[in-house]
């Protein structure tokens, strides 16, 4: 919590956009996903970084450079606990960089490294991160070219934390984004939802189901670069990370400014999850996945998309979920199996922080 007083905290209160008294609410909100985080971002730190490629929404900046076109992105990990059934924070870190990079349409070429640790932490630990780095780059075709290390006193760095950025060569002529959206558009989900914060949830409480759940952490970049080698016109990606599926088609509906219909049933959710979202309470559609993303396509491509994704390991599971309305305003629906429909929002905050 931040507390400011006495001139600083009369000067804040002159010229920020964020009410003094709320920081402490904002700044306790966990990170991404849900309504507070969206409300800093948008009301205090695009207006003061404004430029075209900031505004653009984007899980990165796309932007000419010579005759090339890159993507660039940056992402930090602070995820409790930092091994996990299906990974760890080293191998999450490379996992969630190069999905961004490729959600811009971009094939990832280079990753920076950034390592914040905590004075006391296991070197053999350090050790398993590294090493568990080093083959999520290997499998991703990419390199670690740049870094930083940094050691902060013990009790005030939670152990380990991780900044990654990465750059991507755009190597087609399309531009993939949400301001391509367009009305009848296809929503294609390439898997299942929800495995990655449960798998953390259940280890961190001690929670014991039939089936062990593994997160999905994994590179989706190979899926992305298939669907463009096949010449799929493809309106825009996103991986759904913090807030999951929910909170992704929110932002993508708000900025796009159209109505993104989904339906309940086509949404596939492993079993295990399932049954443990039930037992605690949560919304599969808001868990956050590391290996799951969003294709929105035209309708014509949909059929051919989805074939193309179906085919890859990471991709089997791959459906059509719903479609693009033309509307007035940006907003999603959810259909359930007996016809009614609600109104999909963000959460206010995060059901579970430090997943990511």
């Amino acid at each position: 919590m931040i507390k400011l007083k006495g001139k600083q905290a009369n000067t804040l209160k002159a010229t920020c956009p964020i009410p003094i008294e709320d920081y402490p609410q904002v700044l306790m909100a966990h990170g991404g996903g849900g309504k507070l985080m969206r409300n800093l971002i948008s009301t205090m730190f695009t207006p003061t970084f404004d430029n075209n490629l900031l505004n653009s929404e984007h899980d990165g900046a796309v932007f000419q450079f010579g005759d090339t076109r890159l993507a660039f992105t940056t992402d930090s990990y602070v995820v409790n606990p930092i091994f996990f059934a299906g990974g760890d924070i080293g191998s999450l870190a490379v996992h969630g960089t190069v999905n961004d990079l490729a959600m811009c349409g971009a094939r990832p070429v280079y990753l920076s490294l950034g390592l914040i640790l905590e004075e006391g932490f296991p070197m053999e630990d350090l050790w398993r991160v590294t090493q568990s780095i080093q083959q999520a780059t290997q499998n991703a075709h990419v390199q670690v070219v740049t870094g930083d290390t940094k050691v902060v006193d013990h009790g005030k760095g939670d152990g380990i934390y991780i900044n990654t950025a990465g750059i991507g060569i755009i190597e087609h002529q399309q531009t993939i984004a949400p301001s391509q959206i367009q009305p009848d558009d296809v929503i294609i989900i390439s898997g299942d939802v929800g495995r990655h914060g449960i798998a953390l949830m259940a280890q961190r409480e001690g929670l014991e189901f039939e089936t062990t759940i593994q997160s999905d952490s994994a590179c989706v970049s190979g899926l992305v670069q298939d669907l463009l080698n096949a010449n799929i016109t493809i309106h825009c990606l996103r991986d759904l990370t913090r807030g999951g599926l929910a909170s992704a088609l929110v932002e993508l509906a708000e900025t796009a400014q159209h109505h993104i219909a989904i339906e309940e049933v086509k949404i596939p959710v492993q079993d295990g999850v399932r049954g443990a979202c039930e037992i605690l309470g949560f919304d599969p559609i808001y868990v956050a996945n590391e290996g799951r993303f969003i294709a929105i396509v035209p309708p014509d491509d949909a059929d051919q998309a989805l074939n193309i994704l179906r085919k890859h390991p990471n991709g089997a599971d791959a459906t059509i979920i719903g479609c693009v309305l033309d509307a007035k305003r940006g907003h999603v629906t959810m259909r359930n199996v007996l016809g009614t429909s609600r109104m999909i929002d963000m959460l206010s905050g995060e059901q579970l922080p430090r997943i990511c």
